[in-house]
């Protein structure tokens, strides 16, 4: 087995949290299903979402000055499969869910009750995505809740390819 086939599997048996990141740039928004995000600074605090040069939302977002991010509760599979399943291109996903505006008229989902926006500090070329470094601007958590993982997104097929 070669490295990169080895390094697939590797990754593909890991189960981590799974977002939906919300953008808005002018009266245009967009909003998609993200594997790829981290913490990646604790002191001054910071995270990295990546998102595919293909999505929509990555079109949106290289004109947006901030980026909301949504921890899916573990139920709300209909809510990932919205964001994870379709295309903005072809289907307005904010009429299938409840939304309201929240910090810069980002659309914060009804359904996430913990949510983060942050400021774009840097975009960062990382191959066929593009890591957006966020400082936290304003935040919501809901204590106790358990969050939806890549393990239960696999049986999500993708809106369009990565």
């Amino acid at each position: 087995m070669d490295a990169h086939d080895a390094f697939g599997k590797l990754v593909g048996d890991l189960d981590y949290s799974m977002f939906i990141v919300t953008v808005r740039a002018g009266a245009e928004q967009a909003g998609c299903l993200v594997g790829f995000a981290c913490q990646s600074s604790i002191e001054p605090p910071r995270f990295l979402v990546c998102l595919s040069r293909k999505n929509h939302t990555y079109r949106v977002a290289t004109r947006a000055d901030a980026v909301a991010v949504h921890f899916v509760p573990r139920q709300a599979k209909a809510l990932a499969r919205l964001f994870g399943g379709c295309c903005s291109d072809e289907v307005d996903k904010f009429a299938g869910c409840a939304w309201r505006p929240g910090p810069g008229g980002l659309p914060i989902l009804q359904e996430c009750r913990s949510w983060f926006v942050g400021r774009v500090l840097q975009r960062l070329d990382l191959g066929d995505h593009v890591g957006f470094l966020l400082e936290p601007i304003a935040a919501h958590r809901e204590a106790g809740e358990s969050y939806f993982t890549f393990d239960q997104a696999k049986n999500i097929e993708p809106g369009h390819p990565a």
